[in-house]
């Protein structure tokens, strides 16, 4: 029997395995068949079947970063990493991003458009019901999407359904979502971590006080900024949903969060400290998942603010950050360099003909002179809880800007209440991005004239214009050609430094058991661990 053989029927041996569809002792009795021998065969069982086989039952404990006192459960001000775990624990959405990063049914089971994409029909989970034991229904879609429409709306992604004119009901399990103009992305908007599926009250407007939800698991217990207890609902309408109970804490510090894991407080955290990422990797009980994505890291800038309301001063700041040096030395490699605007390379319609802007202090200073300055002095606000290293990135840039006449003074921020009290407040802080999956969505959360998370306060009527005319344009080529030049706007004029896009970095112990593909979209797996993890051992 040939090498190639042997490793093809080896490959054929563990997909059945995982299948559930042979016994180990059926499994170690075809492997030794083909050539292997009991001590081989017995470490892939364990290694390749057994850890990779979902198993019910236990209390998987997470040790979540970034979660603040100020949290609430309205779906319209999630903002930090803990709300995301958490509203993809106990709440669901109309579709979800995969573990492949491809685009799946959530509340919804199918969705269809006319063909210029304006006029949307979903079709709804019939088996669906939300904590308390009432049923998902149309009525309920309409509510949760229309709190985050109208002029009364305060919802952070109220731009995103600014092209919505109706949404009905046909019927008690599909609703049809009306549009001014085709919206192709449409589907992949409903994965936002804001689109939650909550029940709908009689005057249309929903319950979110209770913390109620639809998703696998409901809340027992809840302390914002302290940690959440939640157990199995066992109506819920999908597969997964491995554990019986489920438990945030609150971790903000990264020694304290990776002390938890090693010493087994947690089974999982879901951002690592990267200067200490190699010694986690050596510890035989403990995995660490690395995964690149689309999350950037942004330094947003007040342009209606000076001195960042002049463009030169904007390219002194942009010319005087050395990237590289920075994904070598504050991300260990665990990041990809990247350039001012929004998109990363993995992203549809990335623009690969840009050049990145280099590090150039004297072109820097250039700028700054033709802003009419000799030199800058100002201040960029962070907190370690964004992103472990946040603050050591700030005192790095200050290093390197200073070669251009740059004074930057790093601020290090509470990491309680950074979201509510710094970020969309002081004209120049550190933010950290979740990655999306489509540009428009980017574009139409942060750099819309009147969007709410505009954090630079950026106004270009040009990107505006083709922000609008990409979002119904049906043709990928000209749909490109308009992201492109959207990108080199934001590039050449806009008000945000962007270093670089940030793996997912988030480690586990080893009995915690997932599938081969993980999401890229948040950390711990698109924010779904809870519903697709689960205890190999």
């Amino acid at each position: 029997m040939t090498d190639h053989l042997k490793r093809e029927i080896k490959e054929a041996l563990i997909r059945d395995a995982k299948t559930g569809s042979m016994s180990r002792r059926q499994f170690l009795t075809y492997s030794m068949a083909a050539g292997m021998s009991v001590s081989a065969a017995s470490g892939l069982w364990t290694s390749d079947v057994s850890a990779a086989t979902p198993k019910q039952g236990g209390k998987f404990r997470i040790g979540v970063h970034d979660s603040n006192t100020s949290d609430t459960f309205d779906p319209g001000t999630y903002v930090s990493v803990g709300q995301i775990q958490l509203s993809h624990t106990h709440r669901s959405y109309l579709t979800e991003i995969t573990p492949e990063n491809g685009l799946g049914p959530d509340m919804a089971t199918e969705w269809s458009a006319t063909p210029d994409a304006a006029t949307w029909t979903f079709k709804l989970a019939e088996n669906a019901t939300f904590h308390d034991g009432r049923k998902f229904t149309a009525k309920d879609a309409i509510a949760s999407l229309n709190h985050h429409r109208g002029e009364s709306s305060t919802s952070a992604v109220k731009s995103l359904l600014d092209s919505v004119v109706d949404i009905k009901a046909d019927g008690e399990y599909t609703i049809v979502i009306e549009l001014n103009q085709g919206f192709a992305d449409l589907p992949w908007v409903m994965t936002d971590y804001h689109f939650v599926m909550l029940p709908a009250k009689d005057d249309g407007t929903i319950e979110w006080e209770s913390g109620i939800g639809a998703g696998p698991y409901k809340i027992v217990s809840h302390e914002p900024g302290i940690g959440t207890e939640l157990v199995k609902h066992d109506g819920w309408h999908r597969e997964g949903a491995y554990f019986d109970e489920i438990q945030f804490i609150t971790l903000n510090d990264p020694n304290a969060r990776q002390t938890a894991l090693i010493t087994g407080e947690v089974d999982s955290i879901t951002s690592v400290d990267l200067k200490t990422m190699a010694l986690m990797q050596r510890n035989p009980d403990i995995l660490v998942d690395n995964i690149p994505s689309g999350s950037a890291i942004t330094l947003p800038m007040f342009t209606d603010q000076a001195p960042f309301d002049n463009v030169d001063v904007r390219l002194a700041l942009k010319y005087a950050i050395d990237r590289d040096e920075l994904v070598e030395k504050i991300m260990f490699g665990t990041a990809t360099a990247g350039d001012d605007y929004h998109v990363s390379p993995g992203m549809p319609y990335a623009p690969t003909d840009i050049e990145r802007r280099p590090y150039d202090p004297d072109k820097a200073a250039f700028h700054l002179k033709k802003a009419g300055l000799s030199s800058l002095d100002i201040e960029l606000s962070a907190a370690d809880s964004v992103l472990p290293g946040a603050v050591d990135m700030c005192v790095l840039y200050s290093e390197q800007a200073k070669k251009a006449g740059i004074n930057i003074k790093p601020v290090r921020e509470a990491n309680d209440g950074y979201w509510s009290d710094v970020w969309l407040k002081k004209p120049f802080v550190f933010v950290k991005w979740g990655a999306r999956p489509t540009p428009d969505q980017m574009f139409s959360i942060a750099y819309k004239d009147d969007a709410p998370w505009n954090e630079s306060h950026w106004q270009n009527a040009r990107f505006n214009e083709l922000l609008l005319e990409a979002k119904a344009e049906l043709d990928d080529t000209l749909r490109a050609e308009m992201y492109h030049e959207m990108c080199q706007l934001a590039r050449d004029d806009g008000g945000t430094v962007i270093p670089f896009f940030a793996n997912f970095v988030y480690a586990r112990n080893k009995n915690i058991g997932h599938g081969e593909a993980v999401s890229s979209a948040w950390e711990n797996d698109g924010a779904r661990s809870a519903h697709r993890w689960w205890f190999a051992s």
